[in-house]
C-alpha cells in the first residue's frame, strides 16, 4: 500500500490507461480495491452492482469471443448508444478525444485498417491481466440504476489510483452484452452498463495515460446566490 495522498492529488492522477503491463495483481490487491468500491453511494443504499473480476483463462478465451463478434458486426447492447444523438458541445469533445489518442499512436484519420485494429484493442482489454464488467438489474426506465453504477466505478477508479494501478472503463465492452453474459454464465435479468480493464500501466505505452483536458468549471456549473 502507498502512503496516504490527498484527495486533490489522487483525483488528478487518476486518468484512463489504454496500455497495461501483463503482470497480473495479487487476490489481496484486487480485494482492497473492491473493498473500496463497496463503501461507495447508491439509491436508498439499495447497492444494486454485480461485478464480474474476469481474469487469466477466462479472459483470453473472452477476448477471442469479442473480437469475433466484432469482426462480424455482432452487437448486442442492453442499453442505446448512438454517436449521432450528441448535442454538439459534446459531440466535439468526444470527437476531440478520438483525435488525440490515434495521434499518440500515430494512425492517420484516412487509415481505416490501422484505426479498426486500435478498435479491438479495446476486446483484448489493452492487454490489461483484468477487467471488470459490471452488471445491473433493470428498474425502471434504469437511470437511477445506472448512476449508482457510475458511482460505484468512479470509487473503483479512484481506489486503482490509490493503490498505484491503473484502469480504464470501456463503454465499447457494454455493446457486447450477450456473449458476455453467456461466456460468464449471468442471468438475463443483469444488464451489462460497461467495464473497467485494469492492472499496472505500461509507462513505455505510446497511449498508456493520456491527459484529456476538461473544459473550464464556468461552462459545467451555476452559481446562485
Amino acid at each position: 500500500m502507498k502512503q496516504p495522498q490527498s484527495f486533490h492529488d489522487l483525483v488528478r492522477r487518476r486518468q484512463s490507461c489504454r496500455q497495461f503491463l501483463t503482470d497480473p495483481l495479487g487476490a489481496a490487491q484486487i480485494e482492497s480495491v473492491l473493498q473500496d468500491a463497496q463503501r461507495a453511494p447508491s439509491n436508498c443504499n439499495t447497492q444494486p452492482w454485480k461485478v464480474h473480476i474476469v481474469s487469466g483463462t477466462t479472459r483470453a478465451s473472452l477476448t477471442k469471443v469479442l473480437i469475433e463478434h466484432a469482426e462480424n458486426a455482432h452487437f448486442s447492447p442492453d442499453f442505446t448508444w448512438d454517436e449521432l444523438a450528441f448535442p454538439d458541445a459534446l459531440d466535439a469533445r468526444r470527437r476531440a478525444q478520438g483525435k488525440v489518442y490515434y495521434e499518440a499512436l500515430g494512425i492517420a484519420h484516412s487509415n481505416k485498417a490501422g484505426r479498426h485494429e486500435a478498435m479491438l484493442r479495446n476486446l483484448s482489454f489493452f492487454g490489461a491481466p483484468h477487467v471488470a464488467f459490471l452488471f445491473m438489474p433493470a428498474v425502471g426506465d434504469s437511470v437511477r440504476i445506472a448512476s449508482d453504477m457510475g458511482m460505484y466505478a468512479q470509487t473503483f477508479l479512484l481506489s486503482l489510483t490509490a493503490h498505484g494501478f491503473a484502469g480504464i472503463p470501456q463503454t465499447l465492452l457494454g455493446l457486447f452484452a450477450s456473449p458476455i453474459r453467456a461466456h460468464l454464465g449471468v442471468p438475463d435479468e443483469m444488464k451489462l452498463l460497461f467495464g473497467i480493464s485494469f492492472g499496472y500501466a505500461d509507462p513505455a505505452g505510446l497511449a498508456a495515460a493520456l491527459a484529456m483536458p476538461r473544459e473550464p468549471i464556468s461552462d459545467s456549473c451555476i452559481l446562485h446566490d
